[in-house]
């Protein structure tokens, strides 16, 4: 019963948020245009379903991941 107990802490300092959020979302928002070009400028024929899957999964987490950066940085703790 002697142990001591230590508080829950973010592997990520609170002043990165900001700029976690941004850089992230920036790059997640980059990816998803490119997959919209390419979904656009590709016949039918053309298209490779593990590209857009790839695209999409990487878009996908780097949104995901700014979205919660940036609600960090505003003070919503989720």
């Amino acid at each position: 019963m002697g142990q001591s107990v230590k508080p829950i802490s973010s592997p990520v300092p609170d002043e990165w948020y900001p700029t976690l959020a941004v850089f992230m979302l920036a790059i997640g928002l980059v990816v998803t245009a490119s997959f919209f070009v390419y979904e656009a400028t590709s016949s039918r024929k053309n298209r490779s379903l593990a590209k857009e899957l790839t695209t999409g999964a990487v878009a996908s987490v780097f949104l995901g991941f700014g979205s919660l950066f940036l609600l960090l940085a505003c003070g919503v703790y989720v």
